[in-house]
């Protein structure tokens, strides 16, 4: 008897591998034999698909049924392959032809009953089988939108096994993808709502700008939580390439909205702060799924109460924030996910948090050890650390402040300059800017860079805090209108790296 071939994606990470599914009925007891590294959604599987061809009116081959899937050295995880699965056996079976099969690569779970149910990772499984040259993909119905994302490939919805399986014939049609209309903005609030505080709103939008890291330190209900709120707002909407990679990663995050399944906004999110390193970074058993980093990605990560947050999960932030991306290793491999994210962390100057500091009753080992827990490796790699204070009464009473429409129009313009600089490196923002390039190739006058050079020949800075200081201040210019960093914008760009 012939063997039948189908095809479907593993995906590790926010990539996607193509896989072949064989299957070969043999003379011998009726069985279903899995190989090729599954695991044990896989191996469940055997029973989901035979009751779902059963019931949908099909006939399961009676003897021994052998199913392969190739790249046997690759780990198989989950169920996106149970729809493969069963064209491959009824395929081998003489039940459908291989004509439409052969060119089509089918992801879905399927229902007792021959539903086909939705999985996680459609976005890049589908990016993958674009790029193996496959013509068709075959998806749930109820994942058709998010598939409908990727051009280039024929892309169509099943609901049920039977649909398929009249489509793989000849006969019927499938649902195709409709328009995606771009998601309305949701935003959290305006800048005007925050009073006062004219340090951290600068600091705020010399981050936003640069995609510089912010660290606000100053008692409960000053406002640190809404600036951070508001850096989302100040932000340009995310370009297309980003905006399918953000996409991706909530795919396999399982965080898609069916009503709105592309992200076009940064992303913010704000894991609470009892969070663990797996939930932080990312992982998990079986298939590692990403954390918080990643879903920030191209967005914000806001750690509020950073203070409270256990120290391991703290130091894990060092690799992403200076690489850009989460590696999380597993016996099979590694998983990658991109992570590059503007991180703002809130804290207390103390554990007690009193309005005011002459109502602290903290010892003095006490404060220290509070913002201890942010290390000095940390802390190097935040670019703006601003100290907020009360404010007076007059500043419920004064002139309205900025809105979050005027403040990004020049981080718009800002951002705008800094692309057409780094264009040529394939790099978008001040902060992404690697620290050689800086020095050799776009080098500030000696007079300009005189503050870093004293701060370095004196031990107040390192050499990692000397590039930072300098991004900020290329960022600082942009927003002025410069075309070169000056003396005052590298002065401001230190001043900022004072620890509050």
């Amino acid at each position: 008897m012939p063997i039948g071939r189908a095809h479907s994606v593993a995906v590790n990470g926010v990539e996607g591998q193509l896989v072949e599914i064989e299957a070969d009925i043999g003379q011998g007891l009726p069985s279903v034999h899995l190989v090729g590294r599954p695991d044990t959604t896989l191996q469940e599987s055997r029973d989901r698909v035979r009751a779902a061809v059963t019931n949908s009116g099909e006939k399961w081959p009676d003897g021994r049924v052998i199913l392969a899937l190739s790249p046997a050295t690759l780990p198989k995880v989950g169920s996106v392959y149970d729809l493969a699965l069963s064209a491959a056996v009824l395929n081998a079976a003489g039940a459908i032809p291989s004509n439409r099969l052969s060119e089509s690569v089918l992801l879905g779970e399927l229902a007792l009953d021959g539903r086909v149910r939705r999985v996680r990772g459609i976005l890049p499984a589908v990016l993958a089988a674009r790029t193996a040259g496959r013509r068709t993909v075959i998806v749930p119905t109820a994942a058709l939108t998010e598939a409908g994302l990727v051009d280039g490939i024929r892309v169509l919805g099943a609901s049920t096994l039977i649909e398929l399986l009249d489509w793989l014939r000849g006969g019927g049609e499938l649902a195709r993808p409709e328009p995606v209309e771009p998601p309305a903005t949701v935003s959290i609030g305006d800048l005007r709502e925050v009073v006062g505080q004219d340090e951290a709103r600068w600091a705020l939008e010399v981050a936003a700008a640069g995609g510089h890291h912010l660290l606000l330190t100053g008692p409960p209900g000053i406002g640190k939580t809404m600036l951070a709120q508001r850096l989302p707002g100040l932000l340009p909407p995310l370009r297309e390439r980003d905006s399918l990679e953000v996409t991706a990663i909530h795919s396999v995050a399982g965080t898609l909205s069916d009503d709105a399944p592309l992200v076009t906004a940064p992303p913010f999110v704000a894991p609470h702060h009892s969070s663990s390193v797996t939930a932080m970074i990312g992982g998990g058993s079986g298939s590692a799924r990403p954390g918080a980093v990643s879903c920030a990605h191209r967005g914000v990560l806001f750690l509020d109460e950073c203070a409270e947050i256990g120290t391991k999960v703290l130091e894990a932030l060092r690799t992403p924030l200076e690489e850009g991306e989460v590696r999380i290793a597993r016996r099979d491999g590694v998983s990658r996910f991109p992570a590059r994210f503007q991180l703002v962390l809130a804290a207390n100057p103390c554990p007690c948090a009193p309005a005011r500091d002459i109502d602290c009753i903290c010892a003095p080992l006490a404060r220290r050890r509070y913002l201890g827990k942010l290390s000095g490796p940390l802390m190097d790699r935040i670019d703006l650390s601003v100290q907020m204070h009360a404010q007076a009464a007059g500043a419920f009473t004064g002139d309205e402040v900025e809105s979050s429409e005027s403040v990004r129009a020049r981080v718009t313009a800002a951002r705008e300059a800094a692309a057409r600089r780094w264009a040529e490196l394939g790099m978008s923002t001040n902060g992404e800017v690697p620290g050689h390039v800086l020095r050799q190739h776009f080098r500030l006058p000696h007079e300009a860079l005189a503050p870093v050079e004293n701060a370095l020949r004196h031990g107040r800075m390192s050499a990692r805090g000397a590039d930072r200081a300098i991004r900020v201040a290329w960022t600082i210019c942009d927003l002025r209108g410069g075309e070169l960093p000056n003396a005052q914008d590298v002065l401001q760009a230190l001043s900022f790296r004072q620890r509050g």
